[in-house]
């Protein structure tokens, strides 16, 4: 029985999303060899969320990040240029619709800020 263990190559990288950091006031993203720092203000679904949960991250397509135990999906240059991407998710009121006259009712809490 062969019991040797084999490692990657030393500098080679093993995963093409990381989070690296979790502080009071966001978290930082390695990505692809990138530091990127993600605010509270600005993604407000990881400021209450368990440090599990926001360091499971996946990288499923080059431009799409995705957190499945927090189900938020990001276009990854919404968290690379913020301020292009307004944040769609909002508190709604339980009682209010906010359907056009004739449609369907949106679905609440959505956690898109892609285009």
């Amino acid at each position: 029985m062969n019991t040797k263990m084999t490692y990657g190559k030393p500098g080679t990288a093993i995963s093409a999303v990381e989070v690296t950091n979790v502080s009071p006031h966001g978290l930082w993203l390695l990505l692809d060899n990138r530091e990127v720092f993600l605010a509270y203000d600005q993604f407000p679904w990881f400021k209450e969320a368990a440090i599990g949960q926001v360091v499971h991250v996946e990288l499923p397509a080059p431009d799409h990040l995705y957190w499945p135990e927090l189900d938020v999906d990001l276009a990854v240059e919404s968290v690379l240029f913020p301020d292009r991407y307004p944040l769609v998710s909002r508190v709604h009121e339980p009682d209010a619709d906010y359907s056009a006259p004739g449609k369907a009712p949106k679905a609440q809490g959505c956690k898109s800020r892609t285009k």
